[in-house]
Formats: structure tokens, C-alpha cells, sequence
């Protein structure tokens, strides 16, 4: 058994200031609860400097560790086991979600695979289908008990211990290189495609192939400067109980995710799961009377309804290859969140996962999440490669941890711009049915993501 090295250090509400003193190390990742502003999330994950790299692209997994690089065809999830026992087991303490383990990313392309769902569709960017780091340290804030605490394995290397110690002292230096757009962004596909592929939809639903079908449009816009001064205005802008930020190389990910996709956690000697989908949006409004007008329209929809319990029931069948017989409860459905930008009608479902089951179990069998597909999941998906033109990349799939203690929790990365050499891609969709009004569900996909586009664009010079 590993005894982890806890340590506390002073609390800081922002916690933008703690990632800005080490967001200069390898692999930094920031898993952002939004705080001080969002209403919703309670933790903070900060690390880098990972012991290991794993990438995925189709079938070709690679593993980066100890300098050396090497590559398999083993499944993934395989792959991911096999680096957590390394550094397993572990005491795990006290309100700590996350220590050591995994954190990154699990692309809506990589689900794909699952499904035996190949895309000839060209790719949005080169980035990996999954990508994931083995951490043996973090910085977790926990803004309910408004306490700092950094964590530290035992095979943490010690300067690297105390790098982090030092940095997390100093004031960091601020450079001067800003953000900016070059120009606005631009849709891939018009608005008159967008409308006729809602409408074969529609058919494909009038016809028997699908209940709902999540369908996206994808914008991109050239840039130059700090990524990092860009997620800083967004999270300011859109702050979101579920975000990230993470970037290497000449790539990135800025999300900004209203949306959990899968957490297992212990309760009682069990491990329980829980999925939160959301599915039904409406604009906040101007006044306070038209933003509670607007809330109590969408509470009362029956199509947002009907929509919402589509995918509860795909999420609990989902819950049902990894969960205990007559677990799986739905506590909340129909519940109102609300954001700065839109409210949205979110249920909760959960459930006893099985004793031989463990989390990257749990998150093998439901992914990718169905509130992103539609139902049933595989011929929405088939639907959204055949009318989608271009691959969606880290969109709609999830970013997280995966704890050397067995905690999990994964977002459904919507709100989320992907960056690469000087590109930003951002896409913005929604869930189509029968009584779908093709019009609105354009506007629908743009009043989610309008917010993240408005503000990268005051950047144009």
C-alpha cells in the first residue's frame, strides 16, 4: 500500500493564479470547477509533468515512458489499467477526488471504434483520439472546505517535489504576448446545409432508424498568441463547473463544460455512479421577469422533456453493463441549471457498480456519453458520420481523472475549443427529434457556443 504525502498550502478562491505558477511545466492540466464564479463545482485539480504519455489514433495505441516510445494494438482501456497498477494501491485521503493517476481525454472518435463505426471523413485537427497522462502528483482545491492541499506519491521524484513547492511561492512572470483573432470565425458548412441535414434527420426518425440524433456544426478562425490568455477570458466570460485546460506541443483543449458525463466515487464501502445529461436548452433573458419566463417555458416543454428522458433511458441501460441489478435510480429528473448564457434541463441517474467491475469499466461501456449521440447510440452515430462533414475530434467526448484510488469523474466536452498550429475549431449542436423545428435548432446550436465566439472575437484587432 503507497502512503500519499499530503501537504496543505493556503487557499486561494481563484485558483487561475495557482495554474499560472506551474502552467509552465510539461503536460500542465488544469480540470477548472470555475470558481469563484460558477454557481455549480466544488474542486480544483491542478498537475504536470507526467511519468507516462498514452496516445490513441484508430487502432494504433502509442505509450510514451522513460524516454522511450513505443507501440501496440491493445486496447486502450487495457493500456490505462496497466499503467494504474504501477503506482497501485493507495490510501487515499480524506475529500480528496483526485491524488495520483490518470487525467486527459477520451475523443468522440475514439468511440467510434466501440461501435465499429469507420469515418471517411477528413479530420478537424491531428490530434490524438485519446490522450492520457499518468500523474504522480496534484494540487487539489477544495472550495466547500476552502482548503489547498498538494499531493505527492511516493515515486514522485523529490526535486520535482520541490519544484512544485517553489514555484507555488513565487510570483510568477507574466509575459506580454496576448491573444487575438486574425478573423471571425467561419462555419464548415452553411446554414441552408445545416437545415437540410436536420431535415434528413427527421426522416431517418420518421422512418423508423432512430428516436434523436445529436447533430453539430463545426466553426474555425486562425489565431496568434497565448492560448492561455484566451481560456483566461473565456473562463471569465462562461465559468463552467466541469472545465479544462490543457496544452502541449502546438496543441490544446479550452473547455468550458456545463456537463458531467460519468463519476464513480465510494459511498459506503460501494462505489456508486452517477451521470448528469443534459438535453434542453433555452437563452437567459434580458430582464429577470423574461429569464424566469424563459426557465419556467423550458421546465414545462414537452419536447425538451421528452428529449431529456430519451437519453435517461439510454444512460441507464448504459449504467447497466457495469451496475448491480436494481440500483440504477434516477434522484433528479428534469432538474433546472442555469448559466450565464443559457439554463438547461438536466437529470441525474446512478447506480451500485458491480463488484468486479471497475471505473474504466463503467466508462468503456457507456462511452461516448448519449446525451452526444442519440438513441439508439450506434445508428445516431452512424447518422452523425453520414451527415456530419468533418470528424468531431475531442468534441463530445470527455475529459477527466481516473484516480490510483478508483475515483473518477469525466466531463461531456461541449463548450470546448481545440486548438492547433494556429487554428481554433469549435463546434456547437443539439439533440434532433421528430417535432424538431429545423430553424430553431440552428439557432439553438449557436446560442450555446455564441458566448465562447463573442468573446474570442473582441480580440480582433
Amino acid at each position: 500500500m503507497y502512503k500519499i504525502l499530503s501537504e496543505e498550502i493556503p487557499y486561494q478562491s481563484n485558483s487561475e493564479n495557482l495554474f499560472e505558477c506551474l502552467r509552465d511545466l510539461p503536460e500542465a492540466i488544469w480540470l477548472d470547477s470555475g470558481k469563484p464564479r460558477s454557481l455549480q463545482g466544488r474542486f480544483d485539480i491542478i498537475s504536470a509533468c507526467p511519468q507516462a504519455i498514452l496516445e490513441t489514433n484508430g487502432e494504433q495505441s502509442y505509450l510514451l515512458q522513460d524516454n522511450q516510445r513505443s507501440e501496440t494494438q491493445d486496447n486502450p482501456f487495457d493500456i490505462a489499467k496497466d499503467l494504474l497498477s504501477e503506482i497501485q494501491p493507495i490510501e487515499q485521503p480524506q475529500d480528496a477526488p483526485f491524488v495520483c493517476g490518470l487525467l486527459g481525454y477520451f475523443g468522440y472518435d475514439f468511440g467510434r471504434q466501440s461501435q465499429s463505426i469507420e469515418s471517411s471523413k477528413p479530420r478537424a485537427t491531428e490530434l490524438p483520439d485519446l490522450r492520457l497522462g499518468l500523474y504522480l502528483w496534484s494540487l487539489v482545491i477544495d472550495h466547500e472546505l476552502r482548503k489547498n492541499t498538494l499531493h505527492f506519491h511516493p515515486n514522485c521524484p523529490l526535486d520535482l517535489q520541490q519544484k512544485i513547492r517553489t514555484l507555488l511561492t513565487e510570483k510568477p512572470e507574466i509575459g506580454d504576448t496576448g491573444f487575438a483573432l486574425k478573423e471571425t470565425f467561419k462555419a464548415t458548412v452553411s446554414k441552408d446545409r445545416y437545415i437540410d441535414a436536420i431535415n434528413q434527420v427527421k426522416q431517418y426518425i420518421t422512418e423508423g432508424d432512430c428516436y434523436q440524433v445529436n447533430y453539430a456544426q463545426h466553426l474555425s478562425a486562425p489565431f496568434e498568441g497565448d492560448l492561455w490568455q484566451a481560456y483566461k477570458s473565456l473562463r471569465n466570460a462562461n465559468p463552467a463547473p466541469y472545465s479544462a485546460f490543457w496544452q502541449w506541443d502546438n496543441q490544446a483543449i479550452l473547455s468550458l463544460s456545463p456537463e458531467r458525463f460519468i463519476q464513480a466515487y465510494p459511498d459506503n464501502e460501494k462505489i456508486t455512479a452517477q451521470t448528469k445529461p443534459i438535453k434542453g436548452t433555452v437563452l437567459r433573458g434580458k430582464t429577470v421577469e423574461e429569464d424566469q419566463e424563459n426557465a419556467i417555458q423550458l421546465l414545462n416543454s414537452d419536447k425538451d422533456r421528452a428529449e431529456n428522458l430519451m437519453i435517461v433511458d439510454l444512460l441507464r441501460n448504459d449504467l447497466g453493463k457495469s451496475c448491480i441489478a436494481g440500483s440504477i435510480k434516477v434522484p433528479k429528473l428534469f432538474d433546472l441549471e442555469s448559466f450565464p448564457n443559457v439554463h438547461h434541463l438536466v437529470s441525474t441517474v446512478t447506480g451500485e457498480l458491480k463488484p468486479d467491475c471497475s471505473p474504466l469499466d463503467l466508462l468503456q461501456g457507456c462511452f461516448p456519453g448519449g446525451s452526444i449521440t442519440g438513441a439508439p447510440k450506434k445508428r445516431s452515430m452512424e447518422i452523425i458520420d453520414e451527415l456530419e462533414p468533418i470528424q468531431r475530434s475531442v468534441y463530445c467526448g470527455s475529459i477527466g481523472y481516473l484516480c490510483a484510488s478508483n475515483q473518477m469523474d469525466t466531463n461531456i466536452a461541449i463548450r470546448t475549443v481545440i486548438a492547433e498550429d494556429s487554428t481554433v475549431h469549435c463546434w456547437g449542436g443539439g439533440g434532433i427529434v421528430a417535432d424538431s423545428d429545423a430553424n430553431s435548432e440552428f439557432e439553438e446550436s449557436m446560442n450555446k457556443i455564441r458566448l465562447l465566439l463573442e468573446t474570442l472575437e473582441t480580440t480582433i484587432d
